[in-house]
């Protein structure tokens, strides 16, 4: 009796730690499946969170490029285009200047002539880029000696200045050749004025091409109309007369009937810009 009791005790306790073993090689799986799907939810957690770091710091960039790349408040962008002289222009190198200018307030521009002082208003606002490269040349005394090279008589009233290389005593045949380092777009044009240019108009002289201002500019001592493709700079508050002797006298018609060098020189003795008081 006690040997079947014994065999039967120990068959029980073989079943009972074969059950045992059973179970804790399936808890061992269990935490083996824990720990796998915790990792990969930690993985996607982390993941997630780098998605949403990258992007934020993408956005940040992207924020403080857009911040970067506008003008600050104030001010514009303007382009500056290198010019090299292979459009046959006599080039004096004087740099550029700088890409974002002031787009308010009004300077006041000042020609000290060999006939008396010229005046004129220049509005930022509505011509910031030709604005600023008059206050960049004027620094640079690019047109001081120089002197106005054409006055037209015919149609179109206006007398040319701003020519760099138009100095000493009487004409050449270059004069009107000569211009910056740098070219920049038309802007503030008189689409719907009429005339376009009236008497006391300031403007900026160009070829035919489009983006093709330079230093050369034009003072308007009649009412003209040209075609509204030229920048208006400003307004002569003074020195209208010394223009309109100067016109009086007439041109030496080197150009043709009514177009050529003013009779009577116009020498610039100094060009400065400053801020409207």
């Amino acid at each position: 009796m006690s040997s079947i009791k014994d065999r039967q005790r120990a068959a029980a306790r073989a079943r009972l730690e074969k059950e045992m073993a059973e179970r804790a090689v399936a808890a061992k799986k269990r935490r083996q499946r824990q720990a796998i799907i915790g990792s990969a939810l930690a993985v996607v957690v982390i993941a997630g969170a780098a998605v949403w770091i990258v992007a934020a710091l993408n956005k940040d960039d992207d924020k403080s490029t857009t911040a970067s790349s506008a003008p600050p408040a104030g001010t514009v962008a303007c382009q500056w285009i290198p010019e090299d002289g292979s459009t046959g222009a006599k080039v004096t190198d004087v740099g550029t200047p700088p890409a974002n200018v002031p787009n308010t307030g009004k300077d006041t521009l000042t020609m000290d002539t060999s006939l008396g002082a010229i005046t004129a208003t220049v509005d930022l606002a509505k011509a910031p880029c030709t604005g600023a490269a008059f206050n960049y040349l004027a620094s640079k005394k690019f047109w001081d000696g120089t002197k106005c090279h054409r006055l037209t008589t015919e149609g179109i009233k206006v007398l040319q200045c701003g020519d760099p290389s138009a100095k000493g005593k009487g004409y050449r045949d270059t004069d009107g050749t000569g211009g910056p380092s740098f070219r920049y777009a038309e802007e503030n044009l008189p689409t719907n004025a009429s005339p376009a240019y009236p008497k006391g108009t300031i403007a900026m002289a160009k070829t035919s091409s489009p983006s093709s201002t330079g230093s050369q500019f034009f003072i308007v001592y009649a009412d003209t109309d040209l075609p509204a493709e030229y920048t208006v700079l400003g307004t002569i508050t003074k020195g209208m007369d010394i223009v309109e002797k100067v016109a009086k006298a007439g041109t030496d018609n080197a150009n043709g009937q009514g177009d050529g060098h003013p009779k009577t020189e116009v020498d610039i003795k100094t060009f400065t810009m400053a801020a409207a008081s």
